[in-house]
């Protein structure tokens, strides 16, 4: 651990959970499914190393929300000025956690107090996260708090360390489906070619699991959280010392922030509604057997690691 890391780790002493894997491999899902558990108070994820700041860039980004209230209505990423784009999302995602514009800016005021900085390195932005966190725990009652750190799993060792109580879950979706939802379900800003996503899934599957503590880090499948959801969910709560709960398998009947303030995310609907396995195998009818042979060229061995079987003969 070095002296950075070590003086980090000193000042972030809660449990949170954090949930990571490649984009569209279902990590909203699982954070929505987890936010059941009566003990558990987990947040879509949020972005805090990619704004300028996280203090007063931030405050002010929450002004020039307050004057442009249909900011977010129907908004894309070409339609939010450049300048604003990093931190308005900052607050959307925020928002979509569960808070309020005025509770977004008393955090960040009361952590620029006590941190004397306007949050510009990742220890005072890690420090935000962790006030963040544990004031929607305490809000909700609950005994731990968690966010997805999305790709930033590949970074389970800095986290890890920065907090030492912390628990990592890596969701991991067969890379072929990954890509063909990439390519058919969010063409504007997801992956653009077979390529790019299977180097991009790489990136994520291939180094977290080398990097991360073992009594601290575990890994599920999309496909068998869908299929048997029940033992998927019973394997989560033993890793994380919790007791059982009926709830998280009922993960609709439940409220959750994300659906008062869904803001564009991709996953808001879907994870509205009950758990459904067609999604798994996609690749076969989305992919070309030309873009299905690519994938497995670039990625076969990670793929055949993880338990999935390939369709093209080596």
């Amino acid at each position: 651990m070095s002296d950075y890391e070590a003086k980090a780790a000193k000042h972030l002493l809660s449990n949170p959970i954090f949930l990571g894997g490649e984009n569209r491999s279902g990590t909203t899902l699982l954070s929505v499914i987890l936010d059941s558990h009566p003990d558990l108070r987990i947040a879509p994820e949020i972005d805090f190393t990619e704004p300028v700041n996280l203090g007063p860039h931030i405050l002010e980004a929450c002004d020039f929300m307050d004057e442009n209230p249909a900011i977010l209505i129907g908004a894309t990423k070409d339609s939010i000025p450049l300048k604003w784009y990093d931190g308005i999302h900052f607050v959307a995602q925020c928002e979509r956690s569960g808070l309020c514009r005025e509770e977004i800016r008393s955090q960040i005021v009361d952590v620029m107090r006590r941190r004397r900085s306007n949050l510009l390195d990742l220890d005072g932005r890690c420090f935000l996260i962790e006030s963040l966190g544990e004031y929607l725990r305490e809000k909700a009652g609950k005994q731990r708090w968690g966010i997805k750190l999305q790709r930033k799993i590949k970074d389970v060792a800095r986290y890890s360390a920065i907090w030492p109580r912390a628990h990592f879950i890596h969701i991991i979706r067969d890379g072929r489906d990954l890509s063909a939802s990439h390519l058919k379900t969010v063409p504007d800003w997801g992956y653009k070619s077979v390529a790019e996503a299977a180097k991009g899934w790489l990136e994520i599957v291939g180094e977290a699991h080398r990097m991360a503590p073992r009594e601290r880090y575990l890994e599920i499948k999309y496909e068998e959280l869908v299929l048997n959801p029940q033992t998927v969910l019973r394997q989560i709560v033993d890793f994380l010392g919790l007791p059982w709960s009926e709830a998280p398998l009922r993960h609709t009947e439940q409220h959750h922030a994300l659906n008062d303030n869904p803001w564009g995310h991709p996953a808001a609907e879907a994870v509205s509604k009950p758990l459904y396995t067609d999604r798994s195998g996609r690749y076969m009818k989305d992919l070309s057997p030309a873009q299905i042979k690519e994938f497995e060229k670039i990625a076969g061995d990670e793929l055949q690691r993880l338990g999935y079987g390939l369709t093209v003969h080596r």
